[in-house]
């Protein structure tokens, strides 16, 4: 295994598998990234809560959502709230599961969350939420345990639902692997978990080189603009609706990547996919 720091040159492929994913730290990830409202995430939010309200102003609701590789990130799920009857949080490691738990508890999540639903209800579509979002975050949202390189998410969940009509992806693709491979593995799975012309938004750190969370390191595929689209245009692209665009913001969370990318639209039918 072949655990880089970011700048060294990276000899060798690091597998999703062989990541200490037990020793992620989800409590110095989040008093790190999510603390406070940074820049790259109020721009983040923006796009994406423009792009759900829009769909979901002329299409029904509430409908089932999933966010993939939740990691310990809680405001994806928070810009499905309000269109959802419930939202699954699929993740592997084992302390992220802990903390995403922990947020369904008692008066459900921490308190350096408003910041991110109060930048999403800057959207009318979102701002006419009734109800208090942190009972509907504790009502409808679920922890579910898996991998999304082993097989068909439906089938980790032990459910006879295949696909969800609303996902998210937020770092997740890129930030678990060196592996281009599996990489496009990883946006493929997301992709088929969807339904046909279900919305998503999906994020990524451009040309990442890896990164440290407490006293482990992550892997991290070098992918940029190109490889992103390539990876979700079999799968978004004959809908119309495909964008992928880099962030302006030019501050970054940390060091060993270039910048973030977004990219967001509506799942193909199934007659429009590749197989598997």
């Amino acid at each position: 295994m072949d655990l880089v720091t970011p700048g060294e040159k990276r000899e060798s492929v690091v597998l999703n598998e062989q990541a200490p994913w037990s020793d992620f730290d989800s409590q110095a990830y989040v008093a790190g990234n999510y603390h406070t409202l940074q820049a790259a995430d109020a721009e983040i939010i923006s796009i994406m809560r423009d792009h759900f309200g829009g769909y979901f102003r002329d299409h029904p609701n509430p409908v089932i959502g999933i966010d993939v590789g939740a990691g310990a990130n809680l405001y994806p799920a928070l810009a499905m709230l309000p269109w959802c009857k419930e939202i699954t949080l699929f993740e592997l490691s084992p302390p992220n599961l802990a903390y995403l738990k922990k947020q369904l508890k008692s008066k459900s999540y921490d308190k350096n969350w408003d910041q991110f639903w109060e930048a999403l209800c800057v959207n009318p579509e979102y701002g006419e939420f009734k109800g208090d979002p942190r009972e509907r975050f504790r009502e409808i949202v679920r922890v579910a345990p898996g991998n999304i390189l082993v097989s068909d998410l439906g089938e980790q969940l032990r459910e006879k639902r295949l696909s969800w009509s609303i996902g998210t992806m937020f770092f997740v693709a890129e930030s678990m692997t060196t592996s281009l491979e599996e990489f496009k593995s990883g946006v493929a799975c997301f992709m088929r978990a969807l339904a046909p012309g279900a919305p998503f938004f999906a994020a990524f750190m451009e040309h990442s080189e890896g990164y440290h969370v407490g006293d482990a390191f992550f892997p991290a595929c070098d992918v940029g603009v190109p490889e992103v689209r390539e990876s979700l245009e079999s799968f978004a692209g004959k809908s119309g609706t495909l964008r992928v665009q880099r962030l302006e913001t030019p501050v970054k969370v940390r060091a060993g990547y270039s910048g973030m990318i977004v990219a967001y639209g509506c799942r193909n039918s199934d007659d429009d996919i590749p197989d598997c």
